[in-house]
């Protein structure tokens, strides 16, 4: 059983800092990409940025310069730094990886269950 679990989500004025944190349990064999993706009510799933196991990285246009994805892989945790948070970057803040459990079983998408990320104006 594979497990993504987010933290550090919260309350943050504009202009303010957090930091995102996933943590990957279970029996995992390799971990190709993680991403974080956001979900407004009403709106569809955004992604934020991703980060490949060499270290490759890409970020939505509107955190581009605020946000910095990196990973730590002896902890199997991905985070998520972002910074000069704007009203607009509230949302409930999601983990994705791509891993697969075996050498030999098919790449599969693995999802936390969200950390809710609100920035007051």
């Amino acid at each position: 059983q594979v497990q993504l679990v987010e933290s550090g989500g919260g309350l943050v004025q504009a202009g303010g800092s957090l930091r995102l944190s996933c943590a990957a349990s279970g029996n995992i064999f390799s971990i190709n990409a993680i991403r974080w993706y956001r979900q407004v009510p009403g709106k569809q799933r955004e992604l934020v940025a991703a980060i490949t196991n060499g270290d490759s990285t890409n970020y939505a246009d509107s955190v581009k310069g605020r946000f910095t994805i990196s990973r730590d892989n002896a902890k199997n945790t991905v985070y998520l730094q972002m910074n000069s948070l704007k009203p607009e970057d509230t949302a409930v803040y999601y983990c994705n990886a791509v891993l697969r459990v075996t050498v030999v079983t098919p790449w599969d998408n693995a999802w936390g269950q969200g950390t809710q990320v609100t920035v007051s104006s």
